[in-house]
């Protein structure tokens, strides 16, 4: 079971309950990763905290601008060192894309760029209303169509269309946010699957938040242990 990958998504700007999420939800049987995102990065300790991080981590921007200025913005996260996953938001384009990736590779080998297709709180009736006249899955394939062709390393997209991104990619990773546990209130996600159904369609790794972050995290990360043991 530790060739599963979890990231866990640590939403919270207060350093204190990260390293407490971090510390609760290591497990020998799992790969785990930690997850940050904007709530953390734009909050006043948050960049420091990350700067002296000792673990591999995921920084979640969602970078979305013109290529220059997103160039630019990867730039200045190279001192982040132990940064192993970015994410860029696919709407920006196919030239900002590989510019991104261009120079993710001079300032960190290591560095994956994972690009973003449409937001699991999003679903067909959400497209519409911003002018969007495909559907979710049609604009997602075509979102990783664009992600593919940058030379991206990933594509993160919702489990309910990581199935037909696999099937026309082979080698690429696949990580879907959107994770629940049976029985767990779906919140503001609108697509959505538990951990078991998510593997099965051959992602690379899987996001959790709340599943694992609220209430008793050991009990939680548990409750995963066993789902996936089934």
């Amino acid at each position: 079971m530790n060739n599963k990958t979890i990231f866990v998504a640590c939403d919270a700007s207060n350093i204190k309950k990260i390293e407490d999420i971090i510390v609760q939800t290591k497990n020998s049987r799992l790969k785990i990763i930690p997850k940050f995102g904007l709530q953390l990065f734009y909050s006043k300790n948050g960049r420091k905290f990350l700067e002296k991080f000792k673990e591999d981590f995921w920084l979640d921007l969602k970078i979305n601008d013109i290529p220059q200025t997103a160039l630019s913005a990867i730039d200045s996260l190279k001192d982040l060192k132990k940064c192993k996953y970015i994410t860029v938001h696919s709407n920006g384009g196919l030239e900002m894309l590989k510019a991104v990736k261009k120079q993710a590779k001079k300032i960190n080998k290591n560095l994956k760029i994972l690009g973003v297709t449409i937001l699991t709180s999003m679903n067909s009736k959400s497209l519409k209303e911003i002018g969007h006249t495909k559907n979710v899955k049609q604009l997602v394939l075509k979102q990783a169509e664009l992600i593919k062709k940058s030379g991206c390393h990933g594509i993160v997209c919702s489990p309910q269309e990581s199935k037909i991104i696999r099937k026309k990619f082979k080698n690429i990773l696949i990580i879907t946010p959107g994770i629940r546990l049976p029985g767990d209130h779906s919140n503001d996600q609108a697509r959505i699957m538990t951990p078991i159904d998510a593997f099965k369609n051959k992602v690379s790794g899987i996001v959790m938040g709340r599943s694992l972050t609220k209430g008793n995290v050991k009990n939680n990360v548990k409750k995963l242990v066993d789902h996936l043991s089934q």
